[in-house]
Parts: C-alpha cells; structure tokens; sequence
C-alpha cells in the first residue's frame, strides 16, 4: 500500500523496518502502524487533549488545533513521538515550547521529530486542516456526519468508533491510551445553527457578528472515540437524580420540536435505565461530568457522557426486524448504550481485539434491565429467545492484536452469551451482582485486557475459569456435549478443543447439574432407556450430541 510523506515521496509499507531521514520505524503495515504500541508511541501518556475546530460549513472542512498534553515516561526513548490524523486532513505544522518541530508522515501516522533529552511534562500544538472524511453510514462506518432534520436545518456530528478519534482531530489513537486528565472541545459557530452539545460540562461565550463559543470539558480520563459533539437546534430538559454517588445532573438535549417526546419516552426510560445499572453494576462512573443524552441523526453509539441516541422515542430497535414481545418492553438504544458507560468508557479494552468485553456486557446490560422490570424468568426468556441463528462461531470473539481489529458480529451476541453461561454457572444471583460491581471498582477509570478480565473472574470466585475463557473466546467452536444412553444410566463427556476444561451444566431434561470434563462420566437414571435424548438446559451456549 502506498501512502505519501510530507515531501511528496511515495512510500511502500510492507517491510519489517522503513527508513526515513536516516531513521528505522519498525512497522509491518498500515493496520500494525495504527494497532500496535510502536517504539513512537510508547514513552509518552497523554495527560489531556484541548481541541478547537473552526468548521466552515458551505464547503463541510475545518482547521483545527488540538494541544495534547504529556508526559515523558521513559529516560530513554525514540526521537521521534507518533501523532495519529488520518486522510483527508493533514498536519499543517506542530509545536513544542514555541519551536516549530519537522516531522515525517506515513500515512495515516505523522512521525514528529522531539529533542532527545525531552523529559518531564510538556504540551504539544497541532494544527491541521482539510475537508474530514464523511460517514456513508455513521456509526458503522466512521466520520463526520452531516445531516438535515425535519425542518431542513443543519445537523451535523461526529461518529468513529470503528474508525479511530485521529479520523477528526490528532492523537494517540490507540485503544489503551486515555488522557489521564479529560479532554475540552471548542467550536465556534453562527447563532443560526443553533447549538454546540459535546462531552461533560459546558461554557458558552457570545461572540460578535451572531457568533457564539461552546467549550464542553470532561474531567475524568476518556477513550478516543468517545470524544464527540453534536451541532443543530437542540434545546434541553435537565433532571436531577439521586444517585449512588449523590447528586447527579441529567441532561437530554433533543431537537426542539421533539421536547414532548423526550419528556414522555427518553427522560422516564433512561432514569429507570440508570437505577438499574446503578443497582447491578455500582454507581454511574462519571458524576464530575454530568449525564447527558443527545438526540443524533444516527441510530446511536456510547460517546461518554453525551450519549448519541436516535431510536426515534420508541420502544424496541426501529431498524431491527423480528423483534420479540421482549425486545418491545424496552428503548434497547437507550439500555445498551447507557450500559457502555459501565462496559467501553469506565472499562475500556486495551486493544480492539478484546471488543468482546465491551459488546458482550452491554447487551447483557440488556437482558439484566428486563430481569430488573420483569423479574429473573423473563431475563431468561429474553436471552433464549434472542439467541437462535444469531451467533456464527466463524472465527475466534478475540481477533488478533496489534492492527486495529475485532472479531465481527460474534462480538455481540457470542459475548453476551458467554458471560450469561457464566452466571448460570455460578448459580447465585447475588454474588455475580458483586461481581458485576467488583469489576467497576477495580477497573475504575482503567484500561485492560482481555485477559485482566478473565482472571479477575477467577479470582473473584475462587474458580478457575481460564479453561472456559480459552475455549469460548480463542476458537471459533463451542464445546459439544456427547452423551449416551444405556439402560439405567447416562454418559457424557466434553469435547472441546481446551484440554482441561470442565464446566458444571443443568440439564433439562432430565432435571439434573453434571460437572462435564473431557473423560467420560456417567450418572444412575432409571427412565435413561426411555429418553430419546438428553436435553441442555437452554441458557447454557453449548452443543449436544447423542453418540452410540
């Protein structure tokens, strides 16, 4: 693949080094450029990001500056720092202690030249400009998204999950680095569009001309992708609630004319939502900056604490099909993505490759919010009815690190299932809840991997688990449960590609818990000869076979 460098020089990114102004990167392709913690990237934190844009909205481009704030984490380290911008817009020029810095670009990454002996902390101005890459189907696929609501007035935000923040404004842009210290946006735009809705709390400033100013500030630490705003003619109900943590400010900011609607469908689901994930999975993450759900143009996604919603005010998933007399008792935007705030924003995955965690816990964030309004059966009842043909097993749920990837669809549904097994498993509803709310606590605020995860799960229950994480997240296949029958017994056994794995497993039929292993084992039952076969009990993801 080529991709030019500040000079106008074609470079080919495919070999294991690449020199350039007599400088080896270790890189091995684009996707290792952008997915992996690179020699550029590794001896600096990022401390907060301030990012101002100047949008010129008839030709939809912008200039910007973002100074990113850092600190030197190593005595030694590369002379170079790694800025992530992705095409079309470009660096026009960076600045260290008022010093024009040279830097080399590859890409999507610009390699900027630092002093050897920088230490301590320090501050970097990036400016940039250029007409950003547009979502052709925002979230799914990343960019700016520019809109027309109903009355055929400007509308326009930003999605890039999928993508990557270095899509619209330059960072580190990799899943395991978070601004230790949050992040503020400004965006100045004409009083005719009405307003600027972005992360945390805010400061408006009238300007000249029917100019005005927004800043939106976070406080706490904030993934890359969750950094967002929203421009249109919003107006905004606030609420207050009495949380976990005390006092919490609810804002939903809508498009003006759907102000009966948000007060008679999104204000009443989301505050039932949040006491509900504030019951099982402790208090809301982010009192310092606020709650706030924001009406998109697109059908939603989990940007921290300035929620995008657009499930337009009704129940169930206006784009989904089929949907079950479960699936319609709840706004599934409002519930899924309120559960990100949990799973993705307080505990985010160090690298792509692990989405599993992220995806998995907010759809099951999804079957606990009906257990919580229709008790413990219909939670089960909505996960077995949601399951059938939805889970593929094509691929591993935990995809290959290093290059900016997940493992597809399997993510969602696979995930959910895996961490409902779990919970069957255990078999005491109580103490998964203080498992649900260990894991905030002690991931609070934090970065993680997969495997982080998995033996805290362990530990937390004084289980070994490594075994049952392996073998559903690290192959493509569930294990099977073989079984024969015999005349006053039954025998089974496990087959999985993990060679010590054992799982405790309710049958339904007959009514009975086996601890499967991969050796064959067997239990006394008269009527065996009188069962055609041997039935699982369904919340549990696992194949069944009858073998002679």
């Amino acid at each position: 693949m080529l991709f030019k460098n500040a000079s106008g020089y074609a470079i080919l990114i495919c070999l294991t080094t690449l020199t350039v102004a007599q400088h080896k990167f270790e890189i091995t392709s684009p996707d290792s450029l952008k997915g992996s913690i690179t020699p550029e990237r590794v001896w600096w934190d990022v401390l907060h990001y301030e990012i101002s844009l100047d949008i010129d909205f008839p030709t939809k481009s912008l200039k910007g500056k973002t100074t990113i704030r850092f600190e030197v984490t190593m005595d030694e380290h590369s002379p170079y720092m790694q800025i992530d911008l992705q095409a079309p817009l470009t660096i026009d020029s960076l600045l260290l202690s008022h010093k024009r810095l040279k830097f080399e670009q590859l890409g999507a990454a610009y390699m900027v030249k630092v002093p050897e002996e920088l230490t301590g902390l320090n501050s970097i101005e990036v400016y940039y400009s250029g007409a950003p890459k547009v979502s052709s189907n925002p979230p799914y696929d990343g960019g700016f998204v520019w809109a027309m609501d109903s009355l055929n007035r400007d509308w326009v935000s930003v999605a890039c999950q999928l993508v990557g923040g270095s899509v619209w404004y330059p960072c580190k842009d990799h899943y395991s680095e978070e601004p230790d210290q949050g992040a503020s946006l400004t965006i100045t735009i004409p009083d005719s569009m009405g307003v600027v809705v972005g992360n945390g709390l805010h400061t408006k400033q009238d300007l000249s001309n029917k100019q005005a100013r927004y800043t939106w500030e976070v406080k706490n630490p904030i993934n890359n992708y969750g950094i967002s705003f929203y421009i249109g003619h919003y107006i905004n109900i606030s609420q207050n609630y009495d949380g976990l943590a005390g006092p919490l400010d609810l804002d939903f900011w809508v498009l003006d004319y759907n102000r009966d609607k948000a007060i008679s469908h999104l204000i009443p689901e989301s505050i039932k939502t949040l006491k509900a994930f504030e019951k099982w999975f402790g208090q809301y993450p982010f009192y310092e900056d606020g709650f706030k759900m924001v009406e998109s143009s697109y059908i939603g996604m989990e940007h921290q604490s300035a929620i995008a919603y657009g499930n337009k005010f009704k129940k169930g998933r206006f784009s989904f099909k089929n949907l079950t007399a479960l699936d319609l008792q709840t706004d599934r935007l409002i519930v899924h993505e309120l559960a990100h705030e949990w799973f993705g924003n307080n505990i985010t995955m160090s690298d792509m490759a692990d989405r599993w965690v992220q995806e998995g816990f907010a759809a099951y964030g999804e079957e606990l919010f009906i257990e919580e309004m229709l008790g413990r059966d219909a939670g089960r009842e909505f996960f077995v009815t949601r399951l059938p043909n939805k889970i593929k097993n094509q691929q591993p749920l935990v995809s290959d690190y290093g290059i900016f990837k997940d493992a597809g669809r399997d993510m969602y549904f696979k995930g959910w299932a895996i961490i409902h097994t779990l919970r069957e498993m255990i078999n005491d509803d109580a103490k998964f809840q203080g498992y649900l709310q260990s894991l905030n606590k002690d991931f609070y605020h934090k970065t993680i991997y997969s495997r982080e995860l998995e033996q805290f799960s362990s530990q937390y229950f004084g289980m070994d688990f490594g075994p049952y994480f392996d073998q559903y997240l690290r192959y493509s296949k569930v294990p099977t449960l073989e079984y024969r029958l015999e005349k006053n017994s039954i025998g089974y056994r496990l087959v999985a590609d993990v060679e010590n794995l054992k799982m405790k497993i309710k049958l339904s039929e007959p009514d009975k818990w086996i601890e499967a292993t991969q050796s064959w084992k067997a239990f006394k039952y008269k009527k065996a000869a009188e069962l055609e076969s041997l039935m699982v009990d369904p919340n549990f993801l696992i194949e069944i076979e009858k073998v002679n």
